[in-house]
């Protein structure tokens, strides 16, 4: 970090919070992220009919991790959670279309770039935490059963084990019920939807995407 921490107060530094906002944003494009911005919680749209994509067609993540529904928070419990925050910052990273579409020719530079995200949002949750802002909390982008543990049988954290990656792993957006295609296009940012028969020279970039809500 570098910088001393600062003491806890009851309104957890409320009056540095804008500065503290921007100062995530910045970070956020420092660590790779394409665009980053500062969003109302109350512009999170979150929606059950997310999740139920998560289930129809079944995706291959569906149930094999305890950040993937149906074991993961659910979209009323986070918009319960969510009525006692104001600001979040959103990023969202641009790759290569070839990247997300699904060949195990790119795998290696798939879990790169969804490592990516991983990162970036428990790198500002990190700082977050440090800033008094204390219950900061972050969503990322895909599986990180799939992203972190792709070569391993199982997901450990679903045996009741310590998970092997317990301060990296966390949900998605989507999987808590975000819609992340909406929020992008709200804010006026290109964002194209690649399904599994998607070819990748048909379409612009791909995006990931990920979010940090501060206070």
């Amino acid at each position: 970090m570098g910088e001393k921490i600062d003491r806890i107060t009851v309104d957890m530094n409320a009056a540095r919070l804008p500065e503290d906002l921007e100062k995530y944003k910045a970070k956020a494009m420092q660590l790779g992220a394409t665009r980053a911005t500062i969003v109302s919680v109350k512009e999170i749209p979150v929606d059950e009919r997310i999740v139920l994509k998560c289930q129809i067609p079944r995706c291959f993540g569906y149930g094999t991790s305890v950040h993937c529904p149906p074991h993961t928070l659910k979209p009323a419990e986070l918009r319960d959670i969510l009525k006692g925050f104001q600001w979040a910052v959103f990023f969202t990273l641009d790759v290569p279309p070839e990247v997300i579409v699904r060949d195990r020719g790119t795998i290696k530079e798939r879990e790169a770039a969804y490592r990516k995200i991983f990162d970036i949002v428990g790198e500002i949750e990190s700082m977050a935490f440090y800033d008094g802002h204390y219950l900061a909390f972050g969503f990322a982008a895909g599986s990180c059963r799939h992203t972190f543990c792709s070569q391993q049988e199982s997901c450990q954290a679903m045996e009741g084990k310590r998970c092997r990656i317990s301060l990296r792993s966390r949900p998605s957006m989507e999987a808590v019920g975000i819609d992340v295609y909406k929020m992008a296009t709200a804010i006026g940012w290109d964002i194209y939807p690649i399904g599994s028969n998607a070819k990748p020279e048909e379409i612009s970039k791909g995006t990931l995407a990920g979010i940090i809500i501060i206070q």
